[in-house]
């Protein structure tokens, strides 16, 4: 995989960034001026991100992954991960057929929903994951592959399926780990 040099990821224009950011050649960022990305974060090859976005450090969005934040942002905590092809949206359209649909029609003819998303610190999504408009993805959640999260999901547990639910918990060993790799740095 080919990542940008540091110069050409700091000429791109983002609202703040980390040191130590590996940005693929083959990712697309779009309003670079609305994203934040923090120290020691990666995202991969065709990812593409959009809106207001804002990372912490150690995230990692595998390749194939979607990141729509529009208008409410998608806010990415701490030593997530996001697996190969998951989409997150922070805005969608009514598909009742209520009203219109798409960007190419003016807002008075449509009624999208716009809500934050959140993930929190140490949370994994499985590949193909979908998160929804207004979820809350609490810290140390872990969803399975093809998850599709609708609802805000409870601390450290695993959630599969679609619609996502809860499965088991989720242990926090982790986090002595995480102690660890911070005071080595």
């Amino acid at each position: 995989m080919a990542y940008l040099c540091a110069e050409k990821i700091q000429g791109m224009g983002f609202k703040m960034l980390g040191e130590n950011v590996l940005i693929s050649d083959k990712a697309s960022i779009y309003n670079a001026s609305e994203i934040e990305i923090g120290s020691d974060s990666r995202i991969d090859d065709f990812c593409l991100l959009s809106g207001r976005i804002v990372m912490g450090s150690n995230v990692h969005i595998a390749a194939y992954c979607n990141l729509a934040g529009g208008e409410k942002g998608i806010f990415v905590e701490d030593f997530v991960g996001l697996a190969y092809g998951c989409h997150i949206f922070s805005q969608s359209d009514d598909y009742s057929g209520r009203t219109l649909t798409n960007p190419t029609v003016p807002n008075e003819y449509k009624n999208e929903s716009k809500k934050p998303v959140q993930i929190g610190r140490h949370s994994i999504l499985g590949t193909n994951s979908i998160i929804f408009p207004g979820v809350t993805i609490a810290e140390g959640t872990a969803t399975g592959a093809a998850a599709v999260v609708t609802k805000s999901t409870d601390e450290w547990s695993i959630y599969y399926g679609n619609p996502a639910k809860k499965i088991k918990g989720r242990k926090k060993d982790l986090l002595a780990l995480e102690q660890a790799y911070l005071s080595s740095k």
